[in-house]
């Protein structure tokens, strides 16, 4: 069992749990994920490691309620156990001393940019972060990656917080002033991957997204992330997560991304349903 030995909530539905795994702790890497499950008969579901700890044999993750799991996850408190906590998985976050990297990130995905940014700064590379959030109410670590960065841009696209727009609009500014950029990484909702991607096209700067948000299994075994990069399958678990953005066919990903939205449906409603019971128990004993 993998102890929690510390809980934060970041947001209303957005939290940081820091585990005791020890085992990936000593192995853990930028970009990498691990398998989780919530109990023993629990669903399996990925989540990208935010931070380590090797010494203290930790592993922090970060996550936001969206379905049934994630919300099972979300009643956990510092002190309970996770059944399942296996990795490292994926393969890690290419890190070279490339000169100038813009990281970009969006909502939740702040924290898997943050331990990327810092490995990149910690290369030699100038690094250039942008994270964009709906509204101010739902910015979290931003000194964190601020620390790491050598600028930052805060987006909100109600104008709540920092600049007022979507990440894409500093990002194209960034690319047109300032031609020494050599990479940029995005991280996020697949739509703000992919227009991030389209972004950087005309500029010819090659940009590196993470593909998590279609994982399933995260072992190569059941097929569910099979993704098209440069006309060829590609399975993002094992071969990823990370992908050149300008390969993908991004219409395949999101068309494949809402396979299983009736069935996550109904799973979070029953979930939703037995809470409702429990609670109702709990109050009339």
């Amino acid at each position: 069992m993998y102890q929690i030995v510390f809980r934060e909530d970041l947001t209303p539905n957005i939290h940081h749990f820091k585990i005791e795994a020890p085992a990936v702790a000593r192995k853990a890497q930028a970009g990498q994920f691990v398998i989780v499950m919530a109990d023993e008969s629990g669903e399996r579901i990925p989540l990208t490691v935010a931070d380590w700890d090797r010494e203290a044999g930790t592993v922090s993750v970060v996550f936001m309620e969206a379905g049934k799991t994630t919300q099972k996850l979300a009643t956990l408190k510092k002190g309970d156990s996770l059944a399942a906590f296996a990795g490292p998985l994926g393969q890690p976050t290419e890190i070279e001393n490339f000169g100038t990297v813009v990281c970009v990130a969006g909502g939740f995905a702040i924290a898997t940019i943050v331990p990327i940014a810092r490995a990149l700064k910690e290369a030699g590379n100038r690094v250039i972060s942008i994270m964009g959030f709906r509204s101010r109410n739902l910015v979290f670590w931003e000194k964190r990656l601020r620390g790491v960065s050598h600028e930052l841009i805060v987006t909100t696209d109600d104008g709540s917080y920092g600049r007022k727009g979507l990440v894409t609009e500093p990002l194209r500014e960034l690319l047109q002033t300032h031609k020494e950029v050599q990479r940029v990484i995005a991280i996020g909702p697949t739509v703000m991957m992919k227009f991030c991607s389209q972004t950087t096209v005309p500029f010819g700067v090659k940009t590196i997204v993470s593909l998590n948000p279609i994982m399933i299994d995260g072992s190569g075994m059941c097929g569910g992330c099979r993704v098209e990069v440069k006309g060829e399958t590609r399975f993002t678990c094992v071969d990823g997560p990370d992908f050149d953005g300008h390969l993908v066919d991004w219409d395949l990903l999101l068309a494949r991304q809402r396979t299983y939205q009736e069935e996550e449906r109904k799973a979070l409603e029953l979930w939703q349903h037995q809470c409702r019971l429990t609670a109702e128990v709990g109050r009339n004993a």
